[in-house]
């Protein structure tokens, strides 16, 4: 089975079998365990290379060169057409990173919860298996970076639960976790 959040280009398994709805046909037990995964990685994966992007682009350090291969591919996903990353100067990057940027808080922080809220078909356990994929690959970006990840993606991580908690309340789902 394969989740899809409508983001063009977004690679997929080609091995996989279409997603039944919640509204023309009910799944096995087995293949909802199979989506609350594949959303909970799909989201860990997005919340991993949207915020490595922000970190790169906004330190411009050393290490640029090695992050560069990892996602310049993630950027044609996400509808980036501009110059290539490491041809950019620091007022190019920063322009990139504004508030009005494609990797600004805003943009960036919309991409990830609709990812997780689009994905997830209005199933609360699909939901709730998205946004846990957004923490884990927030985590892991943290540990990537050696720590603390830059402002900007500290506000982008917690746009992006705001975003996917409305959505949840909005739905009548409770943001506490009942199974916890």
């Amino acid at each position: 089975m394969n989740v899809s959040s409508n983001i063009p280009n977004i690679k997929t398994n080609q091995n996989t079998t279409s997603i039944k709805t919640n509204f023309t046909e009910k799944i096995s037990k087995e293949e909802a365990v199979e989506l609350r995964e594949q959303i909970t990685k799909n989201a860990q994966e997005m919340m991993l290379s949207s915020t490595t992007i922000q970190s790169t682009l906004a330190s411009k350090g050393d290490d640029f060169a090695s992050l560069y291969e990892d996602f310049q591919a993630f950027l044609g996903d996400i509808g980036y057409e501009g110059k290539p990353i490491a041809e950019l100067s620091k007022e190019e990057a920063a322009e990139l990173v504004s508030e009005d940027g494609l990797f600004g808080i805003t943009q960036t922080s919309d991409r990830i919860a609709d990812f997780v809220i689009n994905g997830s078909g209005g199933d609360e356990k699909l939901m709730r298996a998205g946004r846990e994929g957004m923490l884990l690959g927030f985590k892991q970006a943290e540990q990537m970076w050696g720590g603390e990840l830059p402002e900007i993606s500290q506000q982008t991580m917690a746009k992006s639960i705001e975003k996917v908690d409305k959505a949840m309340h909005d739905l009548g789902f409770s943001i506490l976790n009942q199974e916890a």
